[in-house]
């Protein structure tokens, strides 16, 4: 096996692919490239079936900080569990891998995706799927390929739409769409945009299933020169399961009870009579023949009951529960669901039902980010949990699994567009969407739950967003489109299709099709069956409340940002950050200080207010004219120090505390005392003078010199009086001579 490289261009990006040098005991292997990011793609299949009912793939992205020059955090200093990126990475190359191979295949199959460079130019994760999909072609792996994924922007200024941009590109873009699939169909949408419109979101993925052939010719025209260089790719044999004509017959004359067994509405209900029906099958089979067709029977099972609820849609359009194709679910919906929290809304669809809660904090409570990416955290934090009693199950609770990972982004990303700027609402936000209820849409349910917190909230979003999940079914040369789809919808239908958005436009998009036969014009109706769809139930979450609300939550905190000068920021800080800890554990606030003088405080109540104050204090400058009141700090034989506000003491010299002259300071002032002073000179170190007001007049037997009052000395018995050394004039110098020349 010899290396081979090709580097080709395309969409002004330059690539290269590499195959025959590392990894070379893996079934597949290839290197791929986009400027300096590079990535290691492996593909390991089983040598033995597995005895599963399903096909056993799985695709995991191992993100080394190595590669953008990084040393991990913690005290380990090595890699842990997945990042969050990492899984939606791993999420991006399954979804258009999977449905690619062959009905049967039950070999397992498992991908890795290794970053070795991350340029902090060019993303990683998009490359990663023409990498796999060279990979198992070098291995001689059957599946549907070439495959490809590429990510698609526009330009804010020009509208043009950008291959596979880079990090820079894409903050100047209004669109953050990837898709994936061969140069006939797309197989995978994942869409992040601004509001985009439905015709424009058509647009650019009808521009990227162009991208995704040429990236398929380009692996095309690699594997002609690795069969040059190394001779032809000989296919693996690889044994399938086939269909067994006695055991579908004798499960296929059970299709009238299937079709009776799905027509109920209720989720539930309708579960336990096909898992009834199902088990009387069954039993109909003998121990050996279901001993003999283990695997048979339970794929055929599936088989019928997927036929029976596609034939139901389009000969009759009518659905499992009844629904006409473009028919929403009854929707309820409630504000303020929760007390003391700081937002929340319970949103249901159906058999679906969420519960949203907001939480708001300071910005440095943003997720801080240790990944490959030149992206330090994030201020907007969208969580999803699917406990095992929403679907009526058990079943163990702990880390989030990659779905759960995947659906609380696609929530994230919905709502991302319509958030506040920072300067405009400088707060943390975590929203954390909790399904009570599943039967399908629970993702598109949680997305208007979230918004729902946070208008409750008091959150000032632009615009309020809602979410509806569209289905296909593709059957006997008829298409049908869904909308609002239930959970069987999605598990024996040919395509889950989720759309969030405005009334301007849409914010996200999610698409996974199993149909082979989808087609542009299926997509544009799709679009806009959603698009009335959403506003339906926009409609009815705007029927409760109507917007945010003026207002936080008497919970929430309040959050203030200040700007002070830089050169007060020590003074803020105080030694070993005593006074801003002092400034805090008295307040009950929450304090940040950046380095160019921006102090963002957040409490709740009145905290943040008693915080700011004592801040201004501290940073506070006197001005010429200003009347203080304040105590004596300090004494000096030339004056006293008056404390003005804060930390903040100006001089009173001791010509100015009191009518007439006095000795000593302390003749008229003590420490403590309380006095009233203007401003009367402020100096260029910053030193402030002072003038006492109402000034006492000088107590009797105080002062010097010849002032009026002013007592004569004691005169001292000549015996005290120090004797002067010879040449002494008691003037501590000796007298002058003078000299005849």
């Amino acid at each position: 096996m010899s290396l081979v490289s090709k580097t080709f261009e395309l969409y002004g990006k330059t690539y290269t692919l590499e195959a025959g040098e590392l990894a070379k005991q893996a079934t597949g292997a290839t290197l791929v490239k986009q400027g300096d990011t590079t990535a290691l793609v492996t593909v390991v299949v089983s040598k033995e079936r597995k005895n599963y009912d399903f096909f056993p793939l799985t695709v995991d992205f191992n993100e080394k900080l190595y590669a953008a020059g990084r040393i991990p955090g913690g005290y380990l200093k090595r890699e842990g569990r997945p990042t969050e990126k990492a899984t939606l990475t791993a999420r991006m190359i399954d979804r258009p891998i999977r449905p690619s191979f062959p009905e049967g295949f039950r070999n397992e199959v498992q991908i890795v995706a290794t970053s070795l460079v991350a340029d902090q130019v060019n993303p990683i994760d998009v490359i990663c799927t023409m990498g796999a999909s060279l990979a198992l072609t070098l291995g001689g792996v059957p599946f549907e390929g070439p495959l490809a994924c590429v990510r698609i922007g526009r330009d804010k200024e020009t509208g043009a739409f950008i291959v596979n941009p880079t990090y820079e590109e894409r903050e100047n873009s209004d669109l953050d769409l990837e898709l994936a699939g061969t140069r006939d169909f797309i197989s995978m949408v994942e869409a992040g945009a601004e509001e985009v419109t439905e015709d424009d979101m058509l647009a650019a993925m009808q521009f990227g299933q162009e991208a995704i052939g040429a990236f398929c010719d380009a692996q095309l025209a690699f594997v002609e020169e690795w069969e040059r260089v190394n001779g032809p790719i000989v296919p693996k044999e690889y044994i399938l399961d086939e269909p067994v004509p006695e055991v579908e017959e004798r499960i296929f004359a059970h299709y009238d009870e299937m079709y009776a067994a799905l027509s109920d509405a209720d989720k539930l209900s309708r579960i336990a009579h096909v898992e009834e029906l199902k088990e009387r099958i069954r039993a109909e089979f003998t121990e050996e023949e279901q001993l003999m067709w283990e695997r048979e029977i339970p794929v055929n099972l599936k088989k019928l009951e997927k036929k029976a609820m596609r034939t139901m849609v389009v000969e009759t359009g009518e659905r499992v529960d009844g629904r006409a194709a473009d028919e929403i679910r009854p929707i309820m919906v409630k504000d303020a669901y929760l007390p003391l929290v700081h937002g929340s809304g319970l949103f249901q669809r159906g058999q679906t039902q969420v519960l949203s809660v907001l939480s708001l904090g300071m910005l440095s409570e943003g997720q801080r980010l240790d990944t490959i990416e030149p992206v330090e955290g994030k201020r907007y934090m969208h969580q999803y949990n699917f406990p095992p009693f929403c679907t009526g199950e058990t079943g163990r609770i702990g880390a989030p699994k990659r779905r759960e990972i995947g659906h609380g982004n696609l929530a994230e990303r919905a709502l991302l567009p319509v958030l506040p700027d920072e300067t405009e609402f400088p707060y943390a936000i975590r929203v954390v969407s909790e399904v009570m209820e599943s039967n399908g849409s629970s993702s598109m349910a949680s997305t208007c739950a979230s918004c729902l917190a946070l208008m409750d909230g008091g959150v000032p979003l632009k615009r309020p967003v809602s979410g509806i999940a569209m289905g296909l079914i593709q059957e006997e040369g008829k298409t049908v489109v869904l909308s609002d789809i239930q959970g069987i919808e999605d598990f024996l239908g040919d395509m889950d299709f989720k759309v969030t958005g405005t009334e301007r436009g849409i914010t996200a998009l999610q698409m996974d099709n199993k149909a082979t036969g989808l087609t542009f014009e299926i997509l544009a109706q799709a679009l806009q069956q959603a698009k009335e769809g959403r506003a339906f139930i926009l409609g009815k979450m705007l029927d409760v409340i109507p917007g945010p609300r003026e207002s936080l939550r008497s919970s929430a905190p309040r959050i203030e940002t200040i700007s002070v000068p830089v050169d007060k920021i020590r003074e803020i800080i105080g030694k070993g950050g005593d006074t801003i800890r002092a400034i805090q554990d008295e307040t009950g606030s929450t304090i940040n200080v950046e380095q160019d003088g921006t102090v963002t405080v957040g409490g709740v109540g009145e905290a943040a207010d008693l915080a700011i104050a004592r801040i201004k204090e501290i940073v506070r400058e006197p001005e010429v004219g200003e009347v203080y009141t304040g105590p004596v700090v300090t004494i000096q034989p030339f004056g006293a120090f008056v404390r003005l506000f804060g930390n903040k003491d100006g001089l009173l010299h001791i010509s100015r505390v009191a009518e007439g002259r006095v000795d000593k300071v302390e003749d008229v002032l003590n420490v403590g005392d309380t006095v009233t002073v203007k401003v009367i000179e402020i100096e260029d170190g910053g030193k402030v003078k002072l003038d006492r007001l109402d000034k006492p007049k000088a107590p009797e037997g105080s002062g010097h010199g010849s002032g009026e009052g002013r007592p004569r000395r004691e005169s001292r018995d000549r015996s005290e009086r120090p004797r002067r050394r010879p040449g002494d004039n008691g003037r501590g110098r000796a007298p002058r001579r003078h000299h005849e020349g």
